[in-house]
């Protein structure tokens, strides 16, 4: 299973002050507030307006119940009870972006109840061109806000780049690189582009996850023979599994970072399993669906994930398992979902783009992330 799977990836591979004054809650679920927006740049006003619209929390319109006025340095959001200032001076497009992405999550957190992810940056690849003999070139590592707008390429190797996974913080990330050939975990600054070999062993390492205090790595490693699942600190590694006629494959941490998710073909069909990160007592999570794949362990406590029921759906389903697991999508071959801050939004791939889906029961259809000559895949969100 994992290892046909992990083996195709190797192969293709001046925070803003609000003044906000509260008079009442207003209630989300799949109702929309209606905003209009008046501020005097057009890079700001796309920007807010997309920015809003794919939190599922409003609907942008010509004479909204709240309205968003102003020009640089003095924006103001007013209506239902509400008054958000911002204060933020924008002089060219990328900055004015930026102020609206600031503002879009002031209005998610005060009239929606919501976490704001507009600033929480996707990494993610995009792959090659398929070169002689059909085979696919592994891609470059590329950075853009959720809104899609400021995409930027990190790597420029056209060599294997695989598993970004965001440090804590989200300036920095680890990614399997095959920069000297053999496959390394590497450190890198997205702001400055700095990067450094942090972990190098026999074998290939083929999957990776930072855990929540930002210090330890779940990671994929085959130096001791069968593709095992470990704990990296610092110069420590501590082996979780031992399944010699099996492979294990990409891990997930547990919000309070005592557990690891991961999958297992130890049953010859890929499934989730759980381990406790101390006693190495692990259990199945997954037992409905030909394959179960991707998962990703939300702040809330549920797990996204890929299942082949019909076709590779995005799934969502509790600790206790998939006895309560509900199917998100049903159109398109999806993988690599990874949830936002919100706990209600993810970023996925299919068929070669990136999507926004609402996990929302009455939520909105997958909404495309931006569209771009290339081949985006493995988005891993920040939060």
């Amino acid at each position: 299973m994992v290892k046909k799977i992990l083996a195709g990836v190797v192969a293709v591979f001046a925070a803003v002050g609000f003044a906000q004054t509260v008079v009442d809650v207003t209630g989300i679920g799949a109702e929309k507030t209606s905003v209009s927006i008046n501020v005097g740049n057009s890079a700001y006003a796309k920007c807010l307006q997309k920015n809003l619209e794919i939190s599922g929390l409003f609907i942008v319109k010509g004479d909204g119940a709240i309205k968003v006025t102003g020009a640089s340095g003095a924006v103001t959001a007013v209506g239902k009870g509400k008054s958000l200032s911002a204060s933020d001076s924008f002089a060219d497009e990328k900055s004015a972006r930026m102020a609206a992405r600031k503002l879009a999550n002031a209005m998610c957190e005060a009239y929606g109840d919501q976490k704001g992810f507009a600033l929480d940056k996707v990494i993610f690849l995009n792959r090659g061109k398929a070169a002689k003999g059909g085979v696919m070139v592994p891609g470059e590592l590329c950075v853009a806000y959720p809104d899609g707008y400021d995409i930027r390429q990190l790597t420029s190797d056209k060599t294997a780049a695989v598993y970004p996974r965001w440090k804590k913080g989200g300036e920095g990330i680890y990614y399997i690189g095959y920069l000297k050939g053999a496959p390394q975990i590497w450190e890198m600054d997205i702001n400055s582009g700095k990067r450094n070999v942090k972990w190098s062993f026999k074998g290939s390492p083929t999957g990776i996850a930072v855990a929540p205090d930002g210090r330890r790595v779940a990671a994929i490693l085959s130096f001791q023979g069968n593709p095992e699942l470990y704990v990296l600190d610092g110069e420590r590694y501590i082996r979780l599994t031992n399944t010699p006629n099996a492979s294990e494959g990409q891990p997930t941490w547990s919000p309070d970072g005592t557990k690891i998710a991961y999958v297992s073909d130890e049953t010859r069909r890929p499934q989730i399993y759980v381990v406790d990160v101390n006693t190495k007592e692990k259990r199945r999570l997954t037992a409905k669906g030909r394959e179960n794949l991707d998962p990703d362990w939300g702040a809330d406590g549920r797990i996204t994930y890929i299942t082949k029921r019909g076709g590779a759906q995005i799934a969502i389903m509790g600790i206790e398992g998939d006895s309560s697991s509900k199917v998100l999508t049903t159109e398109g071959t999806w993988e690599h979902p990874s949830w936002a801050r919100d706990s209600r939004h993810v970023v996925a791939d299919r068929d070669g783009a990136l999507f926004i889906v609402d996990t929302m029961e009455g939520g909105d259809k997958p909404r495309r992330m931006f569209y771009a000559n290339g081949n985006w895949i493995s988005p891993s969100w920040s939060k």
